[in-house]
């Protein structure tokens, strides 16, 4: 059985194209969403795999209407083939249940690994780079030493909300909790 995926990120977006290629492609069970491709919660998708059964396949218009990112695209892919799943992708003609389907999805993959790799070894140099200008990566801190010295002394008093104490020095209560774990609690007054 196939089993259709259509999604549009507008409700401007028309789905009669992508609906009249899933029926002509034989999908007896089509599932529609307007959703960006961003989203990582999109619960027709959900619904389209929780509703697949082994031998069944999965069938999309176009690749970007599964995913947006090589990486979402490869992941969603995969759990389909753990679960005995085939996919199609009628624009570019892809099925997974033919041997050239898996070599394309198999080069896919080797080329979102690759692309990782380099992210990973650019992000690399960038911070070695940065440290070596002498300039700390990352968030700033968003509470200084002396801060938190007054901000203990603050929370040394029961009488002055936490929330108060936050909004004195403009961050959120969670950033004190992070900080001073166990709150009022926790602290040692000497």
């Amino acid at each position: 059985m196939f089993v259709g995926y259509i999604r549009v990120s507008t409700q401007e977006q028309s789905r009669q194209l992508q609906l009249d290629a899933l029926e002509a492609a034989g999908c007896e069970k089509i599932f529609e969403e307007t959703a960006s491709g961003a989203q990582s919660a999109r619960p027709q998708l959900q619904a389209a795999l929780d509703y697949a059964r082994p031998g069944d396949g999965l069938v999309v218009w176009k690749l970007d209407r599964l995913a947006r990112s090589l990486k979402q695209l490869i992941e969603t892919v995969e759990r389909l083939g753990e679960q005995a799943i085939g996919f199609r992708s009628l624009t570019e003609q892809i099925d997974t249940t033919t041997a050239s389907g898996k070599l394309t999805f198999h080069l896919f993959g080797a080329l979102a690994e690759f692309e990782c790799g380099i992210i990973r070894e650019r992000t690399l140099a960038g911070l070695d780079a940065a440290r070596a200008q002498g300039r700390v990566p990352g968030r700033p801190r968003a509470l200084n030493e002396s801060d938190l010295a007054a901000v203990r002394t603050l929370l040394a008093n029961p009488k002055i909300p936490v929330a108060e104490i936050a909004r004195r020095f403009k961050v959120n209560p969670t950033t004190l909790y992070r900080h001073f774990p166990g709150g009022r609690g926790a602290l040692t007054v000497y």
